[in-house]
């Protein structure tokens, strides 16, 4: 046994937050927690200067990073660049995510994915494929041209992937899928997300019931919260089952709204932590293509040439911040967010967003500024 004992830090399991207590790792596996002072005699004690310990994080919307977007490059190589970035961030778990594209690509990135996770590449748990089956009333930055309905040969496709990888994650809309594809699709395993959709809150529901139990970026391309029209927010958030990925940048969704979400979602439905990351996650620069089409980066934003957003610059550690400092969460709640909430919706987690005896631990320790360091 080679035991180490981290000490002098709070400690956040994936559930709750401990106070005055040790975490246990041997050989980088997860041992368990004691009292600080109980530590186990041999055990090399290792001292952090407050903040916390956690499990890393888990993102399930990641289209990019390290200068490198999955769009353009749907190789094992290019997957094993955007994950060293998200892992420099504190992130243990990744999904890629393709954007509409075409029918190559989307078989590419399957492709890649399976071979990735076949090679063993550290933090590669599955694949999302956000479109092509959008609504083109709320396309955002996803290419037009390329959003159509769910034909049957994408749907034997995607229900050969989902048997072929542990994760699948779909974000579509009702309007290019149907509610019997969707239960098709949730047989075969896949996890379907609402997105990019003008959709009625009775829509919305219709799907909910043929087997959708997520939405893609909470607020954001999507039918609104009206007063006559509950749209897919007011859907999302009445509907216990559905969880929800939420971009907290500061500029995606005004605090006060993440707030009022927080408040109103009911359970045991979770709103998770995504970034939506680009390929600026991890560099320096400042504008890159996506589709064809010309994407800058200025004062924290993504934005096409028109002014539309497209994706995030930000980070996991920097949502967290933000969930803390604008939003008002506690700091248990808004880990949770980044770590057991996704981890949840996944239809295999295996040892992510919690702390699992005998598994590697993935540790990262936040200290007091929201800076990530790997402990193992």
């Amino acid at each position: 046994m080679s035991l180490q004992a981290y000490v002098g830090a709070n400690i956040f399991d994936g559930m709750a937050l401990h106070q005055g207590f040790a975490l246990l790792l041997d050989a980088g596996a997860f041992h368990g927690v004691c009292e600080a002072r109980s530590v186990p005699e041999g055990a090399e004690k290792i001292m952090l200067a407050g903040g916390t310990i956690l499990p890393g994080f888990v993102d399930l919307q990641v289209n990019g990073g390290g200068g490198v977007m999955f769009n353009d490059d749907q190789s094992v190589t290019a997957l094993a660049i955007i994950a060293r970035a998200h892992a420099r961030t504190g992130t243990a778990a990744i999904l890629p995510t393709l954007i509409t594209d075409t029918p190559a690509r989307t078989r590419a990135a399957i492709a890649a994915v399976a071979q990735a996770i076949a090679q063993n590449v550290p933090g590669i748990i599955g694949l999302h494929l956000e479109g092509p089956h959008l609504d083109i009333a709320r396309k955002g930055a996803h290419d037009p041209s390329l959003i159509r309905p769910m034909a049957a040969e994408d749907f034997a496709l995607i229900c050969g992937a989902a048997r072929q990888l542990p994760n699948l994650m779909l974000t579509v809309a009702p309007k290019s899928v149907t509610p019997a594809q969707i239960a098709g699709l949730r047989a075969a395993g896949v996890i379907v997300s609402l997105g990019h959709s003008d959709c009625s809150y009775e829509t919305a529901l219709t799907c909910f019931d043929a087997g959708a139990r997520c939405a893609t970026h909470l607020f954001n391309a999507m039918s609104q919260l009206g007063n006559r029209e509950p749209g897919l927010v007011g859907a999302v958030l009445d509907s216990g089952g559905v969880s929800c990925g939420l971009i907290a940048d500061g500029i995606h969704v005004h605090p006060a709204s993440i707030r009022a979400a927080l408040g109103a979602k009911r359970g045991p439905g979770r709103v998770f932590l995504v970034t939506d990351a680009m390929s600026t996650l991890g560099s320096e620069i400042t504008e890159f293509q996506l589709n064809g089409r010309r994407v800058l980066r200025q004062n924290g934003r993504l934005t096409l040439e028109n002014g539309s957003l497209a994706g995030a610059d930000l980070e996991m550690p920097s949502a967290i911040s933000v969930m803390v400092n604008k939003v008002g969460s506690t700091l248990s709640q808004a880990l949770a967010m980044a770590t057991v909430y996704p981890a949840n919706v996944l239809r295999q987690p295996g040892e992510y967003g919690r702390f699992v005896t005998g598994y590697p631990s993935h540790a990262i320790h936040l200290g007091a500024s929201f800076k990530t360091r790997a402990l193992t």
